[in-house]
């Protein structure tokens, strides 16, 4: 039963939005003993620069999943915005800060670096190539900079959206090598599929395989299917590789320190999740 002391986490998104995040930390925070829940909200667009702020009047909210279409919307409300979550231009959570500030980050491109690093590959002075500079894309490339990269490839077949994406990232990180408009993946250490593209069988590419090194890592967002014709190509080259849900079940964790409930493994939350992927 949720009290008044119960601590809120709400979930924003489009009213025909599938709220799937509650079946996923709800179970963690009675497994922890952790009054706590995770509630879904459905906002329309044009409703959402005036709900958000409302939402933090509640006392037992302590912050905000933000998921599509508000999630650009959102940086516009913040009284503070982190370095990642300005170069992907866009937020997915939203605290209070100790003087009552609206402070965001950004935690898709998170999940995909902690499995990568929890996999056993290094990033720090790595080269990393990510094809598709739209949210998920920008948000991996943004924590690809926090993360150390050496050399960091954009490709986006919408021009303006990676030059922005380039922009953003030379700003923030004046000393990364940022190279816009090339998805050969050969000289890479890291390659990452942030396109619809390689999804089915049949579909284009969104890379030429045959130049990815047999040694590089690859990664995928997709999660309705886990082994893409994207992922298999690059699995028969020899090609170590992540698959989309991996990213999702990575950043929770990110999101638990975010909000001050401390933090799991994504083993942990796959074990107790009342959801399955």
């Amino acid at each position: 039963m949720i009290s008044g002391k119960t601590k809120v986490v709400a979930h924003l998104g489009y009213p025909t939005e599938s709220f799937k995040a509650p079946m996923i930390y709800n179970p963690w925070f009675e497994k922890r003993g952790v009054d706590a829940v995770v509630v879904p909200m459905g906002v329309k667009s044009e409703d959402y620069r005036a709900f958000l702020p409302l939402v933090f009047r509640l006392s037992n909210v302590v912050g905000a999943l933000v998921t599509m279409p508000h999630k650009v919307t959102t940086m516009e409300l913040l009284d503070e915005a982190s370095t990642t979550a300005t170069v992907a231009g866009a937020c997915n959570a939203v605290k209070r800060d100790a003087s009552g500030r609206l402070v965001g980050d950004m935690f898709d491109g998170e999940g995909f670096v902690r499995g990568v690093l929890r996999k056993g590959r290094e990033l720090r002075g790595a080269k990393a190539l990510v094809v598709g500079s739209g949210g998920v894309g920008s948000a991996i490339a943004a924590s690809l900079a926090k993360a150390g990269v050496a050399r960091l490839g954009v490709f986006d077949a919408y021009a303006p959206m990676m030059d922005g994406l380039a922009g953003r990232l030379r700003a923030a990180y004046p000393t990364l090598d940022v190279a816009a408009g090339a998805r050969d993946p050969a000289g890479y250490d890291v390659v990452v599929n942030a396109t619809p593209l390689g999804m089915k069988e049949g579909d284009p590419l969104p890379m030429d395989v045959e130049r990815i090194a047999p040694e590089t890592f690859v990664g995928e967002v997709v999660m309705k299917t886990e082994i893409t014709p994207f992922l298999a190509a690059a699995r028969a080259r020899g090609c170590a590789y992540q698959v989309g849900t991996d990213m999702l079940f990575e950043q929770i964790p990110a999101y638990l320190e975010f909000f001050g409930f401390g933090s799991t493994t994504a083993d942990e939350l796959r074990a107790v999740a009342t959801i399955s992927y």
